[in-house]
């Protein structure tokens, strides 16, 4: 297979703007690094961790469609 298989987008920026919420109200809630967080915010997480997905979601009160998608290519 090539690869054409879509991709997953962090849209947590997006969210976290939209609901006018803080960097460090979310590093703080969801007891997440500073540098992970900036990771989830710009889209630059090779590999997800499910439980730091949880924490924020929990934080959040969201669900993890909110903060996430799946493009086609």
């Amino acid at each position: 297979m090539d690869g054409a298989h879509g991709r997953i987008v962090i849209t947590l920026e997006a969210y976290r703007r939209a609901h006018n919420i803080s960097k460090n109200k979310i590093v703080q809630g969801a007891n997440v690094q500073r540098t992970q967080l900036q990771n989830y915010c710009n889209n630059k997480v090779a590999r997800v961790d499910l439980d730091v997905l949880a924490r924020i979601c929990n934080f959040l009160d969201c669900e993890l469609s909110d903060i996430m998608r799946y493009e086609k290519d």
